[in-house]
């Protein structure tokens, strides 16, 4: 299928890019502690997310709330363990993230967080998932560049090295976030689920804040326009920018593309608060870029190799928050439709051999709404595209 990305995807594109990449330089700027200013952006985000998913999920709300969905049937406290697990998991992120990025520089911070999906594929291959030789050969890229850019840091050791491993314990923690998901919401819509783990990471944060005796209140200005950025940029501009984005490219170009917060978060650091890189440090750092981006690029030639035959990978289970009724599927090779008859939305789930609203995450932020249950794209050179039955 064609992809045409116009002027207006390419806006969203930057601004996604630089309004994430403002993360870190405002944890930085703020006085306040990383583990308070976690849980207001947790907070800020529930806020947030909250009046979207009343817009958005009214009626699944109502649904759970009136017990037609019996979240608490036998069935269903496995997923809703997991849930609370992955919620915890992206709490760990958001602390070590934001501790690291007082301890470290922001370009070590920001690149060694980038490197969630090596954690990613890695737990991926121990729970027994095909590993192309491409990627353990962005892995091996990726770990000889984390080793180089810290080589500085190990040598000196103190509150730099320090971190540098809360960093790469915010990758792994952000990974095993993404990993345990992919096992708790196949019947939760993504609003929803985003919209408790951001109230879970909020309470788990705040109980941390008040058994350490962490203030919450009577920040100085500079910390108080540091959680106001936060709220607006990656918060909204981001994650708002980000969704109209992944409905026009795809999942992988848009990880890819988030790469860049790296040279953009030194640049700003250095704009706002003289923060040099230092000059030995720059090559392990293009290292874990390239590393990354093998990883990230390799999915798409496992797609390809499903496509002839190779393997087929396992599809995700169609999700019950689907606006259409689950059908049986047609049997092979008699994929047909008269011109105007409802479309099994289960054929094109079929098709896709990523799934973005579960895969694709970044510092907690995630596709607020599912993008597989979108309108097809049909090539160009169709001159009757199939129509989409509305309702």
């Amino acid at each position: 299928m064609k992809t045409k990305i116009d002027p207006l995807s390419v806006v969203a594109m930057v601004v996604t890019v630089v309004s994430i990449s403002a993360t870190a330089p405002l944890t930085a700027a703020g006085s306040a502690s990383p583990l308070a200013m976690a849980f207001w952006r947790n907070c800020l985000g529930f806020a947030v997310l909250g009046p979207f998913l009343l817009l958005l999920r009214r009626r699944e709300v109502v649904r759970v709330a009136r017990g037609e969905r019996a979240l608490l049937r036998r069935e269903q406290w496995r997923p809703l363990v997991f849930g609370f697990l992955a919620a915890t998991a992206l709490a760990l992120h958001f602390a070590a993230f934001m501790t690291s990025t007082r301890l470290t520089s922001v370009a070590m911070s920001t690149a060694l967080v980038a490197t969630q999906p090596v954690w990613q594929a890695l737990i991926a291959a121990g729970q027994g998932a095909r590993t192309s030789r491409r990627t353990w050969a962005g892995l091996a890229l990726s770990v000889v560049g984390a080793a180089a850019a810290a080589g500085l840091d190990i040598e000196s050791g103190g509150t730099a090295l320090l971190g540098d491993l809360l960093a790469l314990a915010g990758a792994l923690a952000q990974a095993g976030y993404t990993a345990l998901s992919e096992r708790s919401r196949a019947d939760v819509s993504t609003p929803l689920y985003s919209t408790f783990t951001s109230l879970v990471c909020g309470v788990e944060l705040l109980v941390v804040c008040w058994l350490a005796d962490i203030p919450l209140t009577g920040f100085d200005r500079a910390t108080q326009w540091s959680l106001l950025g936060l709220l607006v940029l990656p918060q909204l501009l981001g994650l708002g920018a980000l969704n109209f984005a992944l409905g026009r490219t795809s999942a992988t170009t848009m990880s890819i593309l988030l790469l860049l917060e790296t040279p953009v978060a030194a640049l700003t650091a250095w704009w706002l608060m003289g923060q040099h890189i230092k000059p030995a440090t720059v090559p392990g750092l293009l290292l874990i870029i390239v590393g990354v981006t093998i990883v990230l690029t390799s999915g798409n030639a496992e797609g390809a190799a499903a496509q002839q035959g190779a393997y087929r990978p396992e599809i995700p289970p169609y999700p019950a928050h689907a606006p259409y009724a689950p059908r049986p599927l047609p049997t092979p090779g008699h994929v047909a439709f008269r011109h105007g008859a409802e479309r099994d939305p289960r054929v094109d789930w079929a098709r896709y051999h990523e799934s973005p609203t579960v895969r694709f995450t970044y510092h907690g932020a995630g596709a607020f709404d599912t993008v597989h249950l979108r309108r097809p794209r049909v090539d160009e050179d169709d001159p009757e595209p199939e129509p989409w039955p509305r309702r």
